[in-house]
């Protein structure tokens, strides 16, 4: 794997930490600026809304410029944002330092994603692709726990801090390490927007949100649905958090690899297997060592639909992918979301802790059947189009007579 990919792998990292640390540390800031926890919240509803936004905005923004030169103005945009989070003197600039910083998230693993593909030979994209992602993985490993460590016992503004210095490691490997690409001959904005027009990309997308949209509406309350219903300790759910982290890790390198080999294939069972983990999760989150095995097993059937949903864009895109790449990492971002929101519903409506791993499991189920539609709709097209071109074939082979 080319080193280039390890400069957007760091990146990545930075990207992963700043976006989940703040769910470690909203009781400190929320302490500091005097506001309650669903108000600091909005940090986290602020962030998930501007990836969303910032995804086309800032791709199509970066049409005139290199791919290089956009993943490292990017880079300088999300350090910007962490380091007006870390000095914010009240709490509505710290809120629009997490939304610049957001605006970067979405282009940059967008653009990321093409550029990683490109580097590599044909057979090897969705590994290159799930080698950028590690970053993003690990982070939930290393990079959230040290943060919210961190965040506690030195202060939240410490993290940011040092989030925005990684965020310069990341840009310094960019400039160094990623070649100068040049840009396609002849793509312009209305080549990236006609991408939407196709089946095959709105079906990814959709899947994309579902799918993800179904280990968030678990994740999101993993919490309360711990210590309330497995009766861990408070001081536990970090250690959780790690163990779906390592997840997550193993699932994205897992679903890069066989994403190569056999990609509709390794979504159906990734899905369909998510689905059904996260239906057995409504009775697993009452043993504690069960439930500790299946956060890890959410982790890496979530993410090892991954790299095969985001290949499945970059193909169908193919010829004009930086915008519909972008706005498919905007779609896991609407898929967080969307599934907190049904998620804190059903709890709400009284069905208890364990209600959101139903919403979870019904959006996996539900992300499966638009991955067997997919496919049956390419296998009719792809019919036709072998009816056509032999019809055309054998036109071309009937003798003319004068």
């Amino acid at each position: 794997m080319p080193l280039a990919l390890l400069a957007l792998a760091i990146g990545a990292f930075g990207i992963g930490t700043t976006e989940f640390v703040i769910m470690g540390l909203l009781p400190e800031v929320a302490g500091d600026f005097g506001v309650s926890i669903p108000t600091a919240g909005l940090l986290v509803t602020g962030y998930a809304l501007g990836v969303v936004i910032g995804a086309p905005l800032m791709t199509v923004l970066g049409t005139k410029v290199s791919r290089k030169r956009m993943l490292m103005l990017l880079m300088g945009l999300f350090i910007a944002g962490n380091l007006v989070s870390a000095v914010a003197p009240t709490f509505a600039i710290m809120l629009i330092g997490r939304v610049i910083a957001s605006l970067a998230h979405g282009a940059f693993f967008g653009i990321g994603s093409v550029v990683a593909a490109e580097l590599v030979a044909p057979d090897k994209k969705a590994g290159a692709i799930a080698m950028m992602f590690t970053g993003l993985t690990v982070a939930n490993v290393v990079g959230v726990p040290l943060g919210t460590l961190i965040g506690q016992h030195v202060g939240w503004r410490v993290t940011f801090g040092i989030v925005a210095a990684l965020g310069l490691v990341g840009l310094a490997g960019i400039a160094r390490l990623v070649p100068e690409m040049p840009r396609p001959e002849g793509v312009h904005l209305r080549h990236e927007l006609a991408a939407f027009k196709n089946a095959q990309v709105l079906l990814a997308m959709a899947m994309t949100v579902l799918g993800f949209g179904g280990v968030f509406a678990a994740i999101t309350y993993i919490a309360p649905m711990m210590t309330h219903i497995a009766g861990f300790a408070d001081g536990s759910v970090t250690w959780l958090l790690v163990l779906f982290g390592l997840g997550m890790v193993g699932g994205n390198l897992i679903g890069g690899k066989f994403a190569d080999r056999a990609l509709m294939p390794m979504l159906y069972v990734s899905l369909g297997a998510l689905a059904a983990v996260l239906a057995l999760f409504t009775l697993t989150a009452h043993n504690k060592i069960a439930a500790a095995v299946t956060i890890a097993l959410i982790g890496a059937l979530g993410f090892a639909t991954v790299p095969p949903l985001q290949k499945r864009v970059l193909d169908q895109a193919h010829g004009a992918p930086t915008l519909a790449s972008a706005v498919n990492i905007g779609a896991f971002n609407l898929g967080n979301a969307l599934s907190a929101w049904l998620g804190g519903m059903v709890i709400a409506a009284g069905f208890g802790y364990t209600a959101p791993n139903w919403v979870g499991a019904a959006l996996a189920a539900a992300a499966l059947v638009l991955a067997v539609l997919s496919a049956a709709l390419e296998r009719r097209d792809s019919g036709r189009s072998a009816v056509v071109a032999s019809a055309s074939a054998a036109g071309q082979r009937t003798p003319v007579h004068h």
